[in-house]
């Protein structure tokens, strides 16, 4: 048979708590996409083998695949296989082999297996057991030539490398789609006006679909193409790529496919053997800290100077008391002389500089609304500030973050157009 729709069932009484955060929806949604296999719903039941068996009958009726986490232990209230198996009419018979393998699992910690163990050797007639290279609870995979079951085991360390290794190819063989997806990042530009450029190229757009999401401080257009192959979706996207990058959205985007700002950020500066170093005043560090959080930062980022006090800024980074005077802490011209100061000091290539009115209330002496924050570029023959308008309704931390970004996106405007 030939999947096209999915749902997901996930079992636990702790996840419906929120003792335990699921994110085996997530993951299999994810991995389920790729196939090109559309994932209807998603839902999570506890441990109630007459409710588990209610949103397991609706979730066969609605979707070719249903695959269910979670209730494979060996307690009395790990009911799922045994529920699905009742529902598809399918009696439970003991695997020896799977029982052996639990055996010698316990074996190898030199503890003899429990009794209530062997009933996770016990598979619904017919089923393909799955194997569990890293607990005792193997999955189950079931093909009645009308639905899909696969059953697997909730803790996500035991279930992905199961629904890797061994559910993956076979969906794979049983779809024949695949969905191709890219991520166009954008900063500097808000949700609304994106969708106000874009908008009939998004209501337009089918297959590839173009769809709007949210971050802080960004956001990001997600591109898929359902096709028949890779090379095809990458095609498509690419079409629909190009169209984003020819429309005034264009000059904000900073990325495709990135995970995030500071990964591109130091991968860029390793690139061109670059390195550089920052000034802080409302940031506090917090720039810093996201590049430094990246493995091997080291190679390109040198250090940075926090300066919060208008006399930190004169005695570490050289900013002039006719600057402070003139034009207060928060200015473009102050966050130049932080800048140059950094990359004087630190010897780097390039230096960026933030300084700004974090909140929560803004400081008389700047005249500057909460929000409201300068970043400065010091580099061989360039100098100069941009001004950041962030909503001033925003808590300290999100302005914090949001400043921050803008610095890294700024240094990598600036390396763009001096490729």
């Amino acid at each position: 048979m030939k999947i096209k729709t999915a749902e997901i069932l996930c079992v636990g009484t702790e996840l419906l708590l929120g003792e335990v955060v699921n994110t085996n929806a997530a993951y299999i949604s994810q991995e389920l996409a790729r196939l090109g296999i559309s994932v209807y719903h998603t839902s999570v039941v506890g441990d109630n083998p007459e409710r588990l068996k209610k949103a397991a009958s609706d979730a066969l009726h609605n979707a070719d695949l249903l695959i269910l986490t979670g209730g494979l232990g060996p307690t009395y209230d790990d009911l799922t296989k045994e529920t699905v198996a009742s529902l598809l009419g399918l009696p439970m018979v003991r695997d020896e082999k799977i029982l052996a393998e639990i055996e010698e699992f316990f074996a190898s910690w030199g503890r003899p297996m429990p009794e209530n163990n062997a009933k996770q050797a016990d598979i619904p007639l017919g089923a393909l057991p799955i194997p569990n290279k890293t607990g005792t609870a193997p999955g189950i995979f079931i093909d009645n030539g009308k639905n899909v079951v696969v059953l697997l085991p909730g803790p996500p360390f035991e279930m992905k490398p199961m629904f890797s290794d061994f559910v993956y190819p076979r969906l794979r063989q049983m779809s024949d789609k695949v969905l191709v997806c890219h991520n166009i990042h954008i900063m500097g530009m808000g949700e609304s006006e994106v969708e106000t450029h874009l908008l009939t190229l998004m209501q337009d757009s089918t297959n590839p679909t173009l769809a709007p999401y949210a971050k802080e401080g960004e956001m990001r257009l997600r591109v898929g193409a359902l096709a028949e192959s890779e090379a095809e979706g990458e095609k498509m996207c690419e079409e629909m790529i190009e169209k984003v990058k020819n429309s005034p959205v264009g000059p904000y985007i900073y990325a495709l496919d990135a995970e995030n700002i500071e990964k591109l950020l130091v991968s860029t500066l390793k690139e061109k053997g670059l390195t550089l170093s920052v000034a802080e005043s409302c940031t506090g560090g917090y720039l810093g800290k996201r590049i430094t959080d990246v493995a091997g930062s080291s190679a390109v980022f040198t250090g940075g100077i926090i300066t919060y006090s208008n006399e930190a800024k004169m005695s570490l980074l050289g900013v002039s008391p006719e600057t402070l005077e003139r034009h207060t802490a928060v200015s473009g011209q102050t966050a130049i002389e932080m800048a140059r100061g950094a990359r004087e000091k630190l010897k780097t290539d390039i230096a960026v500089s933030v300084t700004g009115e974090a909140g929560p209330t803004p400081d008389p002496a700047t005249g500057c609304d909460v929000g409201t924050v300068f970043v400065g570029l010091s580099a061989e023959n360039t100098e100069y500030a941009t001004r950041v308008h962030i909503s001033r309704h925003r808590d300290r931390e999100y302005i914090r973050k949001v400043a921050s970004s803008r610095a890294m996106r700024e240094i990598l405007k600036f390396l763009s157009k001096n490729e």
